[in-house]
């Protein structure tokens, strides 16, 4: 006697995976998060940029002799790769200013990210931590304007004079270079510097953006004894 085979139902419903929309997916924001997590517009190569990265609360002063001169060893391997360059930096207790360069938005976000991964490294390594640095991804300023960048530069180089001045001190009255900026790679001061130190190769990259290099010169050249107002 023939028996019979019994069919089965293919159950077609499609397999569970990852990915999609779900409550709760996609980065988190982080402690502070000053900057909504939303696409960056398209960027011109002719435009440089303004970048501020901020770390966490409770961490050591980033202006540590220590921690200087290691981002200035670490920068001095990666102010220019491909399509991005570091042109210059100031470092302060809590944040970082820096003035770059980049051929299009994806190129900055791409260099922005190993920028901060050098700054956290960096940090970590010299205090001797572990865990997250960033309080959250960098703030951008883009520059489109010769006055625009005139003043991006003398709030990023003399920004620790701004910082003396809002908290009531009077800035000394024989400027020098900030040692926690890229102040002795800088061209632009109306007066010259003998540097402090000399690093081969520098921390910084040379601008390629005509606004970076020279339309930014039409307005004067820098003062050290600047005190720069707040940023436009």
């Amino acid at each position: 006697m023939a028996s019979h085979a019994r069919q089965l139902d293919l159950d077609l419903r499609e397999a569970p995976r990852w990915g999609g929309r779900r409550i709760g997916a996609g980065r988190k924001r982080g402690p502070d998060p000053r900057n909504e997590h939303r696409a960056r517009a398209p960027l011109a190569s002719r435009f440089p940029c303004h970048v501020t990265l901020k770390v966490r609360r409770g961490l050591p002063s980033l202006r540590t002799a220590n921690l200087v001169r290691a981002l200035e060893r670490s920068f001095a391997a990666a102010c220019e790769r491909g399509h991005f360059r570091l042109v210059h930096y100031s470092i302060q207790n809590d944040h970082m200013h820096a003035m770059v360069e980049a051929a299009s938005a994806r190129d900055l976000a791409c260099r922005m990210k190993s920028l901060g991964s050098r700054l956290a490294r960096a940090v970590n390594r010299v205090f001797r931590l572990h865990g997250p640095v960033l309080a959250d991804r960098y703030h951008l300023h883009v520059l489109r304007t010769s006055c625009e960048v005139r003043h991006a530069l003398a709030y990023v180089l003399l920004n620790a004079r701004r910082h003396l001045a809002k908290r009531g001190h009077r800035p000394p009255p024989h400027p020098e270079v900030d040692p926690a900026s890229s102040g002795r790679w800088f061209s632009g001061w109306n007066r010259r510097f003998q540097p402090a130190s000399s690093l081969d190769p520098p921390p910084v990259a040379l601008p390629r953006t005509w606004l970076l290099s020279v339309g930014w010169r039409r307005h004067g050249l820098i003062s050290p004894g600047e005190v720069p107002g707040p940023e436009n």
